[in-house]
């Protein structure tokens, strides 16, 4: 792994991070499926646009990449997002990020259940350490009046992501890269805006934090990051990229203790020390050679 792929991997970690952090700013403010679908349409677009402008094609897609767009835009846009940002009315950014970021430790458990893929010994530890860190949290967090619906639409987004991995390989192969963004951005939009009116109702005072979280998220986790995140799944594969989600607890809780004053428990940075090496351990173990038997 050289030093491009280790800087994209930071990068990405930070951004997709930050996104928790502005999430909750606009939440706050605002309906949340609406404000998303906004957000994905004007993502999409802009994808879009930058795609025919590298010389893109939406001729050029196969099928495969129609049924990545498809199973990203309604897993990964419409019902992740969808769902924490909904939680994110009642759930603090730190404790969204820290859930969220266990995605790589469901996606090894349902391999392991759904797909009869192999867990090593490292990856088993990984897991356990995972759980631990996770019930660390959890347990103060709820004994401390954490929103346990709000905790339940987060994890349930954490396993549609997890889902939309498994299923989803090589949606970045043969290029095309952005307009596969841009594409899946307008899936998710389009899903979000038929369901929304029914369980919202608009209102809006715009003021500038809100203006600035809302830009920022358009451009920076809805296009970038996930730009970002194509190129380097290209560049080093994807069981390589999901390492660098073991750093993401940690940018998340520590983006929003700076950008919203949330505070630092002693039991989340425990919890998230051993999630981080539970997530590092899973995937390096992905990573570890198969052992062969010695010719005898």
């Amino acid at each position: 792994m050289d030093f491009k792929a280790i800087a994209m991997g930071v990068a990405f970690a930070v951004m997709w991070a930050s996104a928790f952090s502005t999430t909750r700013l606009i939440v706050t403010e605002t309906p949340p499926l609406i404000a998303l679908s906004l957000r994905f349409a004007l993502s999409g677009a802009i994808g879009i646009g930058l795609a025919w402008a590298m010389g893109e094609s939406i001729r050029s897609l196969t099928r495969a990449h129609w049924r990545a767009i498809v199973i990203l835009g309604l897993c990964q846009n419409a019902l992740y997002l969808g769902m924490n940002w909904v939680a994110m009315q009642w759930v603090e950014a730190s404790l969204a990020s820290i859930i969220a970021a266990t995605m790589p430790l469901i996606v090894a458990v349902l391999g392991w259940a759904l797909l009869g893929e192999r867990l090593r010994p490292l990856g088993i530890a990984g897991l356990a350490l995972g759980l631990i860190g996770v019930a660390i949290i959890m347990g103060a967090r709820l004994r401390g009046g954490s929103d346990l619906f709000g905790i339940l639409l987060c994890f349930g987004a954490a396993l549609a992501l997890a889902i939309a991995t498994l299923t989803v390989r090589g949606a970045s192969s043969g290029g095309n890269v952005m307009m596969i963004v841009g594409l899946q951005m307008l899936v998710g939009s389009a899903a979000l805006s038929l369901i929304a009116p029914f369980l919202e109702d608009w209102h809006l005072v715009p003021n500038l934090r809100l203006t600035v979280a809302f830009v920022y998220t358009v451009i920076v986790p809805g296009l970038l990051a996930t730009w970002v995140w194509f190129q380097l799944v290209r560049r080093i594969g994807a069981v390589r990229a999901a390492t660098f989600h073991f750093l993401s607890p940690f940018f998340g809780v520590l983006i929003a203790s700076i950008l919203l004053g949330e505070q630092l428990r002693m039991t989340d940075m425990i919890g998230v020390a051993i999630i981080m090496a539970g997530i590092l351990a899973v995937q390096l173990s992905k990573n570890a050679p198969a052992v062969r038997p010695r010719s005898v």
